[in-house]
């Protein structure tokens, strides 16, 4: 397998990105951009299971990118998160949101987005090996199987 290049150096480098200092972030920026990475490294390991109809690759992935799953999974590894994965965590679940998910509960809901910025804020971080260790180790932990 050919090693890939580094993604978020290759987008800072082309779109003549300005470093910005992430912790400054609001818990929901990060969770925006969490959301985005969780959903594509969940949307890329059931590509790479095999070449299926587009519906059949949907409704796999929305096993894992939801609410529940999403707090289920976390909830699993915060026993191996850092002092500071856990506080980032713990600003993402804590933050006012003005939207909710339909169909999950206020708890996941809350966990899901800490979640998600945690993610954001470890991808941000040029630190994406931490994102997937996470996330294997969190879906073992769970319960969840791709």
């Amino acid at each position: 397998m050919e090693k890939s290049v580094d993604g978020l150096y290759e987008i800072k480098e082309i779109f003549d990105c300005k470093e910005q200092d992430i912790r400054s972030f609001s818990p929901l920026t990060l969770a925006y951009i969490g959301d985005a990475v969780y959903d594509l490294v969940i949307r890329t390991i059931v590509v790479e299971r095999g070449n299926k109809a587009a519906n059949v690759l949907h409704k796999t992935t929305v096993k894992y990118v939801n609410a529940a799953a999403q707090a289920a999974i976390i909830q699993a590894v915060l026993d191996v998160m850092t002092e500071e994965e856990l506080a980032v965590y713990m600003r993402g679940r804590n933050a006012k949101s003005n939207t909710m998910a339909k169909n999950a509960s206020v708890e996941d809901y809350r966990k899901a987005t800490g979640m998600e910025a945690l993610i954001g804020y470890l991808y941000l971080s040029n630190r994406f090996h931490r994102v997937l260790e996470l996330v294997k180790l969190g879906m073992e932990k769970a319960g969840y199987e791709i």
